[in-house]
C-alpha cells in the first residue's frame, strides 16, 4: 500500500541511531514498529513518552479489555480515524466484543445490544469526545461503577485516545 498521502516522511526502523533505545521498547511492547510508530519516531522524545503513555493505558489499567476496546473503536468512529478503528477491530475481538457490539460502535445512536455499563463508558466517551464537557449525572453514574482508581483510567483512555485519533487524521495516517 502506498503511504504517499501521509504528511511527514515515516521512519524506517534501524536507520537511526538516536531512536535504537525507543525503538527497542516499541519492539519489546508492541512486537513491531507499526506505522503509527514510523511516524511517530520523527521525533525520539514524542515516540518515547507516546510509548510509555499508550503502554500504560492499554496494558497497564484495570479498566476490562472489552469496555477499552470498546473505547478505543467508538472515539475512532466519532473522530472519523478509519486506520485506528481498522487496528482495533482484532484487538476488540480478542477482548471477546462481539460483532454487533463493534457494529454497533459505528452508529450515530448506540443499538440495544450494548449493556447498561457499556452504554455508560460510551456515553461518557460521546460526551468527552464530541462536547468535552462531562455532565455532574454521568460522572455520578460512573461512581457506581469505577473507584478513583478507574475514574482516572477510565477517562485518560478516552482522552488518550482522542490523541491518538487526532493525530492520526491530521497527518493523514487515516486509512
Amino acid at each position: 500500500m502506498s503511504h504517499d498521502h501521509i504528511r511527514v516522511p515515516l521512519v524506517q526502523p534501524g536507520t537511526r541511531a538516536e531512536l535504537a533505545e525507543v525503538e527497542s521498547r516499541i519492539m519489546a511492547e508492541r512486537g513491531r514498529v507499526s506505522l503509527l510508530y514510523q511516524v511517530l519516531l520523527n521525533s525520539a522524545p514524542i515516540a518515547s513518552g507516546w510509548e510509555r503513555m499508550l503502554t500504560a493505558v492499554r496494558n497497564q489499567t484495570g479498566i476490562p479489555a472489552d469496555l477499552r476496546e470498546l473505547v478505543i473503536l467508538r472515539v475512532a468512529v466519532l473522530n472519523g480515524a478509519g486506520f485506528e478503528f481498522d487496528a482495533h477491530v482484532p484487538h476488540a475481538e480478542r477482548a471477546g466484543v462481539t460483532a454487533d457490539k463493534i457494529a454497533g460502535t459505528r452508529q450515530p445512536a448506540l443499538p440495544d445490544a450494548f449493556t447498561p455499563l457499556e452504554r455508560l463508558v460510551l456515553d461518557l466517551t460521546d460526551r468527552m469526545t464530541r462536547d468535552i464537557v462531562v455532565p455532574d449525572d454521568v460522572m455520578a453514574s460512573l461512581r457506581e461503577h469505577f473507584d478513583a482508581t478507574g475514574l482516572v483510567e477510565l477517562v485518560a483512555t478516552v482522552a488518550a485516545y482522542n490523541m491518538v485519533s487526532r493525530f492520526l487524521v491530521a497527518l493523514n495516517v487515516a486509512h
